[in-house]
């Protein structure tokens, strides 16, 4: 098993290469990893057994269980997603503008790679093909520690990305994995400060307080998703049914999905009871304030801790409003910077809520599923910032790039 030292010494060397590389190699590679998991689809399938009968022994969610496994489908559905990548364009090399100074030089500043990027993840393999991908055209070197519950899982569909990299003329080293998965290897990783360039957690809370509290890597938060949708007044309660159901059932193990309901005391009598029969079929908990109690037929008293908490299951806390002010006063005291939706038919309350919420996406009658770098055009994503410095939301490929100014003159001194 490869030290870490060994991994960033690797990385810095492919880093270097990527960096020269043309779009067409770097995209010709994609195209070869691509295809490389769906010849491999029976092996990586084989892979991911392991992993999931080691969570069921470990007594590991449903929901927990259903971000670990892989399908047919699923692969075929992330060998696209790196196809999808190859077909964006590519920042590196793009020069976002161009000037003249005083002294007569020509400034430039240019689309560069952030260089070798260092993720830890926890049960989702297909961050494995995901982050390898987007760094990868971003032409970043990516080392890669997944939690435990998938080592198996990455440890072949990193080996299967890197054996396709060995057909091409790019370096193999350009993605490699972390097989420790010790805590030790995870602080470890967060100190390597003389190799990796940023450091990217893509988990749950516990994971990411502990990398940024712990961290001397600089790091580009990804935070949790305690996201909330307010029903307005002036709401149509079918099209707010409908955006409820979809944000908290659709797949609620997802920083994205819902986790509060906020309602205007004015619809609440209606709109309680017909949103609980409508999540009725999936066994939604609703956990709610003494108001909507009232309208519930069998929710549960909410406490303090729900409406801090990311539920990441089929639990909704619920809270009755007096006001578009009070729902935007609870998003900002509880929300955690991810994703806010409103329904309402009020064009100035939508543009209200859009201004005063302050969250990396806000939406106007719309489910906050839609937070997601496939969703958004950018291809796969390397997650969702919920930070304000250097990205914020998701993660497409032009946020894995930093930049320098490139400037031209005619034997100018100062």
């Amino acid at each position: 098993m490869e030290t870490l030292i060994q991994l960033g010494e690797q990385a810095k060397k492919a880093a270097r290469s990527l960096a020269k590389a043309t779009t067409s190699e770097k995209n010709e590679a994609l195209k070869s990893m691509s295809q490389a998991l769906i010849d491999h689809t029976e092996t990586i399938l084989t892979a991911n057994k392991l992993d999931l009968t080691a969570a069921k022994e470990n007594g590991i969610s449903e929901n927990m269980i259903d971000r670990l496994i892989l399908t047919e489908e699923r692969i075929q559905a992330m060998a696209n997603g790196i196809l999808e990548i190859a077909d964006l364009p590519d920042p590196i090399g793009k020069v976002d503008g161009m000037w003249k100074n005083e002294a007569g030089l020509t400034i430039g500043k240019q689309r560069v790679p952030l260089g070798v990027i260092g993720i830890i993840y926890e049960s989702r393999p297909n961050v494995t093909t995901d982050a390898g991908s987007l760094c990868f055209k971003a032409g970043n070197a990516v080392i890669l520690r997944g939690g435990k519950e998938a080592i198996h899982s990455n440890k072949v569909l990193v080996h299967v990305l890197q054996d396709a990299l060995k057909t091409t003329m790019l370096p193999s080293t350009a993605i490699q994995l972390v097989e420790d998965t010790t805590r030790e290897s995870s602080k470890e990783m967060m100190r390597l400060n003389r190799y990796l360039d940023v450091l990217i957690p893509r988990g749950g809370a516990k994971l990411i307080q502990t990398v940024m509290d712990t961290a001397t890597v600089p790091v580009i938060e990804t935070g949790t998703g305690n996201c909330h949708v307010y029903i307005d007044k002036d709401a149509q309660l079918t099209m707010a049914s409908n955006i409820i159901v979809n944000a908290k059932c659709s797949r609620p193990s997802v920083c994205n999905a819902a986790e509060t309901l906020l309602i205007h005391e004015d619809v609440a009598e209606t709109f309680l009871p017909a949103i609980e029969k409508a999540l009725a079929p999936w066994n939604v908990e609703l956990r709610a304030d003494e108001k909507a109690l009232s309208y519930l037929q069998k929710a549960v008293p909410a406490k303090q801790e729900d409406w801090e908490t990311e539920f990441l299951d089929f639990i909704l806390a619920v809270k009755v409003v007096s006001s578009l002010d009070e729902a935007i006063e609870h998003i900002d005291r509880y929300s955690t910077g991810h994703s806010e939706a409103i329904v309402t038919d009020d064009y100035a309350a939508g543009l209200k809520f859009h201004r005063e919420v302050d969250s990396a996406a806000v939406y106007i009658n719309a489910s906050t599923r839609f937070t997601d770098g496939f969703e958004f055009g950018f291809g796969a994503e390397i997650g969702i910032s919920t930070q304000k410095l250097h990205a914020r939301g998701p993660m497409g490929l032009s946020e894995l790039t930093s930049s320098k100014y490139i400037i031209f003159g005619e034997g100018q001194i100062r």
